[in-house]
């Protein structure tokens, strides 16, 4: 029987993330993978959908272009999009699979074992793993758990993957459908609602049960993002529940029931079920190992589970279903295994990107949260139409808005980015929200010119009272206020 020093069961960018890291200590490592080789981050997730954005906004902007300039556009080949994308897939993991078939050189011995097949915790330290029809066992010193999300389903909605699809059933369209309902108007219901508007050739319908999309983001950022959908043609369905939606004739009938409780039916040529994800953990381990759950995923402490040499990162702890966040915690995992981490799991200043349009960056409390965390704050929010690059764009949509705290200290809460380049402005933001210091050290650096990054520099002239643009002559561009947990007041008269 195999033995290693650590076994992570799932290959996706937290379990990837930590196999690579325990190498870093030496360390024997098994690297077990039942589907696909960078899982749903790569495949059905970031790199595959932000290469469908990616190419959406390129096709916007040569849409947007051949009306200004009374040129005929044929259109856009669906089959010549998904091949380019599936070749974006393609190249990453082809990449991956090089890096792991050759990672042993140079090692001095073989320390690393990638495994294809389904893997079982049937004891604290030992893995059952079945592939082609054989079975056998490895043990491990430490396991990690790292097999990620699903998307969520309800039990009521006729979900094929042909006709209605959730987000990782998408893959199997094979045109452009004439039109769309999108059941969820969180970010990945309104990242697909961008992508297909985008391209022009999709009939965009988006339920939203509240009075606006993105509930859990600010008014001012919503606004943007509402604006532009709807001069693309999508409908919103506010304040709308979904209340029925079967597949007749091969298209898709659906029934809204409104607040006011009139309700309505409409017919679109297909669905996207997007009410979120929850993570993946069946039969995946025996219930004698002991390892608690809770309403969100696997009960965890800092990576660790109930089990104490058993660790969960990733998508399947439920903690934040972000690429980022389950590298950070696999590595962490490992860190904490085998030595002391040298910083500590804070999620207070993880960076976000929602690819909308215009995308949003953010890092750190945005309103919403800081007003429920009952906080006092300053805030400064800049139009990107006072930023010299955005000008030279030609595409001054969108603002920077930081959140500091109400005294001299002004140490920043956080930040949030809408327009163009928004995720280039939110590095040293978040590096300073992780060691509670101010935007006055943004103030007085040197930003390259033009840049737009120039205009977090301009918010915290502003806050220190020393602006290159006058607030209180600019005041349809620049906010300057204080919350004091009743209402606002100006900072600058």
């Amino acid at each position: 029987m195999d033995k290693f020093d650590v076994c992570v069961i799932g290959a996706g960018p937290a379990g990837y993330a930590a196999a690579m890291r325990a190498l870093d200590f030496g360390k024997k490592v098994a690297l077990i993978e039942k589907n696909k080789l960078g899982g749903a981050g790569i495949h059905q997730g970031a790199l595959w959908s932000k290469t469908w954005w990616e190419i959406s906004r390129e096709a916007r902007l040569v849409n947007t272009l051949g009306r200004r300039l009374n040129l005929d556009s044929s259109g856009f080949v669906f089959q010549k999009v998904k091949a380019e994308v599936e070749k974006a897939v393609e190249q990453r993991v082809d990449l991956l699979y090089h890096h792991l078939e050759n990672i042993n050189l140079g090692l001095g011995e073989e320390l690393f074992q990638f495994i294809k097949g389904t893997a079982k915790v049937v004891g604290k330290n030992d893995i059952e793993i079945q592939s082609n029809g054989s079975t056998q066992t490895i043990q491990a010193d430490y396991i990690v758990l790292a097999t990620g999300s699903v998307p969520r389903k309800l039990p009521h909605l006729p979900i094929d993957e042909e006709i209605v699809f959730t987000s990782d059933g998408l893959g199997n369209l094979d045109h452009f459908p004439k039109s769309i309902v999108i059941v969820g108007a969180g970010v990945i219901g309104c990242e697909f609602a961008t992508i297909y508007s985008n391209f022009g050739n999709t009939k965009v319908h988006l339920i939203d049960k509240g009075d606006r999309i993105l509930p859990f983001e600010d008014e001012d950022v919503v606004k943007i993002i509402e604006k532009n959908l709807e001069e693309k043609g999508v409908l919103i369905h506010r304040n709308s529940k979904l209340i029925n939606m079967k597949v007749e004739d091969d298209e898709v009938r659906y029934e809204l029931e409104y607040d006011d409780g009139a309700k309505e039916s409409f017919r679109v040529e297909k669905a996207l079920i997007s009410i979120g994800r929850i993570p993946q953990y069946d039969n995946l381990f025996d219930d004698s190992i002991g390892v608690e759950l809770d309403e969100r995923g696997i009960k965890d402490d800092l990576t660790q589970t109930s089990v104490s040499n058993i660790y969960a990162v990733g998508d399947i702890t439920a903690d934040i279903s972000l690429v980022n966040v389950g590298e950070l915690e696999g590595r962490y995992a490992v860190e904490r295994i085998f030595g002391k981490p040298q910083q500590p799991l804070i999620y207070k200043n993880i960076s976000t990107i929602m690819f909308l349009d215009p995308e949003i960056a953010g890092v750190g409390m945005n309103e919403i949260q800081a007003k429920a965390a009952g906080l006092d704050y300053r805030i400064v929010s800049l139009n990107y139409e006072t930023i010299t690059r955005a000008t030279a764009m030609r595409n001054t949509q969108g603002f920077i808005k930081v959140l500091v705290t109400d005294d001299e200290d002004m140490n920043i809460l956080g930040m949030r980015v809408i327009g163009e380049h928004a995720s280039s402005a939110i590095q040293a933001v978040a590096l300073l929200i992780s060691q509670d210091r101010s935007i006055k050290e943004l103030a007085e650096l040197i930003h390259p010119h033009p840049s737009i990054i120039e205009g977090i520099q301009e918010c915290g002239r502003i806050l220190m009272g020393k602006p290159l643009l006058k607030p209180r002559v600019l005041r349809n561009s620049i906010r300057c206020q204080v919350w004091n947990g009743e209402i606002y007041q100006d900072l600058v008269k």
